[in-house]
């Protein structure tokens, strides 16, 4: 068991038996009553996301996960398809509830998937990630206006607002969480 006020952005825990992972957690400490948390918990195997409200010292039930290191297969109409690194045993998970994952994995690269009794719960990608822009049309002459930003392509296939400045073959870092363009990379 674990205080609800303990958990963070990621935590597993257990709700009427069914696994759900801790996706968005708000403190509230309002200046009357006690202190609570808002969470938002998503359950990987259905999809489902649930919004909770619960007070700090209430107990829920957490389980224990482990953080496998597996590499991004590919993508089709209904799974993700991974390989463990240790065993080189395959895997599938439904793309249903992480739908937005398949414009931020690239092939071939390895991502920690969160594991629960031999089942996927999530995948962890990280927080920034560099990108090859596949797509970008040029800046029109005279759009100097401080600012000014335009869209391109990412190679996963995401669009991103940039600077006009970015270029079509150059890298740059994009904040998985928000889908935003953070910097260019020079390699």
């Amino acid at each position: 068991m674990i205080r609800a006020g303990a958990l963070e952005k990621g935590s597993a825990i257990l709700i009427k038996g069914e696994p759900f992972v801790v996706v968005e957690r708000e403190f509230v400490n309002p200046g009357k009553g006690s202190a609570f948390v808002r969470l938002k918990l998503k359950s990987p195997s259905s999809g489902q996301v649930l919004r909770e409200t619960m007070k700090t010292q209430d107990q829920v039930e957490d389980i224990t996960v482990e953080d496998k290191e597996c590499q991004y297969l590919y993508a089709d109409e209904e799974s993700y398809h991974f390989m463990d690194t240790q065993t080189y045993d395959q895997f599938e998970i439904p793309m249903s509830g992480f739908e937005d994952y398949k414009l931020l994995m690239m092939d071939g690269e390895t991502y920690k998937v969160i594991m629960w009794e031999d089942k996927p719960l999530d995948i962890k990608i990280p927080y920034k990630v560099v990108y090859k822009v596949t797509d970008a049309p040029e800046a029109v002459k005279g759009d100097t206006v401080q600012g000014a930003t335009k869209m391109v392509t990412i190679e996963t296939g995401l669009k991103v607002k940039v600077p006009i400045f970015i270029k079509e073959g150059e890298k740059i870092m994009v904040n998985t969480e928000t889908k935003e363009y953070v910097e260019r990379v020079n390699s």
